[in-house]
């Protein structure tokens, strides 16, 4: 884990395949305490300008069972939130804090921390990637079946920031994956691209049939339909997605030993129904724990608590 020791996490794509297995093969051995690395007296820095529950508390007790500590830089109390440039902000922190979460609207603002700020820059979560929900989601994967290569996984929903680090997540790791979406909300053209270029051993299909996309599939994966800031369009979405909606009736065309997951807040009776998502292959609350892991192995690697 050498390679990602002072590196940022801005993207999955940030990572190669062997580094991606090797986070996942870490956070394995913290989950169940077979390594315990410590980082004590070292400071993590969380700056939300949006909305969390599982990412802030998932990082922050990660943090802390690491043995450091966690500041809330909440924009609306400090001067990021007035308007004061990245680029100061950014090589502010740096003095005090040894690695820093951001989780904003703008791809390009964790960019520009990572440009000014020379301690880790974690992307918590943007409109356009959400990688550390897809390290929790690959883990929860490779604990049910034992393995990674092989699987298919199909997501189903808005072509959002959860589709685009999937593809990336998936391509790197050998699992085929299916996204079906309606073809006005498909996934970002360039980002299909990108995972296409990085799959050595997966095939990546972007499709508008939902029951022809979880045929046979080991995983089913859906998303709110209106993603954080897209509410005003909400209620308009809903007929647009209905064919999409994750139920009992499309989990029967899956493999008889799929597993259903979902990032989380959920909204029930919409993109999953309360059957599914409280059914017996539900493993949505495993993958939920799983973010604490995989963002503990995050940290320790970059902070380089790990060899």
């Amino acid at each position: 884990m050498n390679n990602l020791h002072g590196g940022d996490l801005l993207s999955l794509a940030d990572l190669n395949a062997d580094e991606l297995h090797d986070l996942l093969t870490l956070a394995a051995k913290l989950k169940y305490g077979d390594l315990r690395p410590r980082c004590d007296g070292k400071v993590l820095g969380l700056l939300f300008y949006k909305a969390s529950t599982r990412t802030r508390v998932s990082f922050s007790v990660a943090m802390c069972q690491l043995g450091g500590q966690v500041i809330d830089l909440n924009p609306s109390t400090t001067q990021v939130g007035r308007g004061e440039p990245i680029s100061d902000t950014a090589r502010v922190l740096e003095r005090y804090l040894d690695i820093l979460a951001i989780r904003t609207f703008a791809q390009q603002d964790i960019a520009t921390f990572a440009d000014y700020a020379d301690i880790p820059i974690i992307n918590a979560l943007t409109d356009v990637y959400h990688p550390c929900q897809i390290l929790a989601d690959l883990l929860t994967v490779r604990e049910c079946f034992g393995k990674l290569n092989g699987l298919t996984l199909t997501f189903l929903g808005d072509g959002n920031n959860v589709a685009h680090s999937l593809l990336l997540g998936c391509a790197l790791t050998g699992v085929n994956i299916r996204v079906a979406t309606p073809p006005e909300f498909k996934p970002d053209d360039a980002i299909v691209a990108r995972a296409r270029q990085l799959a050595t051993d997966s095939t990546i299909a972007i499709v508008d049939d939902a029951k022809a996309a979880v045929e046979g599939a080991h995983v089913l994966y859906t998303d709110v339909w209106a993603s954080m800031g897209q509410e005003d369009s909400a209620v308009d979405r809903l007929p647009v997605f209905q064919p999409y909606q994750l139920n009992s009736g499309l989990v029967q065309l899956a493999a008889p030993e799929a597993i259903v997951l979902h990032c989380l807040p959920a909204h029930r009776e919409e993109e999953i129904t309360t059957e599914v998502i409280e059914g017996k292959q539900s493993r949505v609350w495993d993958q939920a724990e799983n973010r604490m892991h995989a963002q503990k192995a995050l940290i320790a690697s970059l902070l380089g608590l790990v060899v």
